[in-house]
């Protein structure tokens, strides 16, 4: 697939920060930001896949829930189809997140334990108003059936699943108003391998049928390998590296990258690699480092990357990378 031109992007996300006030003291003064989300940019086409990856913690999640406003952010803008996201109303907003929807990290907990398959996945009808109720049963089925279900369960309660069929179940409701853009927040950490291979595969199949455009986001490069057109490497808040798959998984350019990849095992016991250890702990989001946030762990890091930080700038082959030494 092309590299999508942002002129004719599906979603274009600029300069986008998110911070999170800690407050102290009897008065709950601010006394400090955690810097969640901190500057970043990208954009994804129809049908394409960004895969986000990054370590625990580098404000994945946060810039996903921030794209679809279930966190509000502080600063940057976000364009879907051309519609300013930030600048909607309530019942525009609404409107909107019929194009786009979510698919949780925890299959459990986010499905109500109250309520049947066949309210959880009714319910975006009856919020929206989209299907009249004698459709409803039907439609259900259907999603049933598209996701590898059976429609017969859909009198039973998510405690009756396994992880593998709650994700499934998941699905479903995401895509039941039949979006364009879904954010998938880490869609199978919670599973088994095998379970994992079996949820990839199907959201691969469910792209190729309905034209789907995906924010993959995930900590694990080889299921951000296996399913991204395009991805970005998140640290500590900043993007600091976006390229084709192939690109950053054969042929990475920032350190911080290189680190990543070195970590992945090799299914091979007579196989070397070279491992890179990165030294110290990364640092609080509260009080980043000045220059480029990734000196104080960086191995070839030199006294310019301690005070000037390095911009997202584009190289020869199309990727783009912030790092004063590449």
């Amino acid at each position: 697939m092309p590299i999508p031109d942002e002129r004719q992007a599906l979603l274009v996300v600029r300069n986008l920060k998110k911070y999170f006030p800690i407050r102290r003291g009897v008065l709950s003064r601010v006394a400090a930001h955690v810097k969640a989300v901190d500057d970043i940019s990208f954009h994804i086409g129809a049908g394409e896949t960004f895969g986000l990856v990054g370590e625990s913690g580098c404000g994945k999640t946060t810039a996903g829930r921030a794209v679809l406003r279930l966190i509000e952010p502080d600063e940057g803008e976000i364009r879907f189809e051309g519609r300013d996201v930030r600048a909607l109303s309530s019942s525009a907003l609404r409107q909107a997140r019929r194009d786009m929807q979510i698919i949780f990290q925890d299959p459990y907990a986010s499905l109500n334990p109250r309520m049947t398959v066949r309210s959880i996945v009714d319910e975006p009808f009856v919020i929206h108003g989209m299907a009249a109720s004698s459709d409803r049963t039907d439609r259900v089925a259907e999603l049933l059936k598209t996701v590898g279900l059976d429609p017969t369960v859909m009198n039973r309660y998510p405690h009756e699943f396994s992880g593998g069929q709650r994700q499934r179940i998941g699905i479903a409701r995401a895509l039941a108003l039949k979006p364009k853009l879904i954010v998938a927040d880490e869609p199978v950490s919670a599973l088994d391998v095998s379970i994992q291979a079996q949820i990839i595969n199907l959201l691969a199949d469910l792209q190729e049928k309905f034209g789907l455009a995906y924010l993959f986001i995930s900590h694990a490069i080889p299921v951000i390998e296996h399913i991204s057109t395009r991805i970005g490497v998140m640290y500590l808040g900043k993007i600091v590296e976006v390229g084709t798959s192939e690109q950053i998984c054969l042929d990475s350019k920032h350190p911080y990258t290189q680190a990543l990849l070195s970590a992945v095992p090799i299914p091979d016991p007579a196989a070397k690699k070279q491992r890179i250890v990165l030294k110290g702990d990364v640092p609080t989001p509260i009080n980043p480092p000045s220059g480029c946030r990734f000196h104080t762990r960086c191995p070839i890091a030199v006294d310019r990357c301690r005070v000037e930080e390095p911009p997202l700038r584009k190289l020869g082959d199309g990727r783009d990378v912030a790092c004063h030494l590449v």
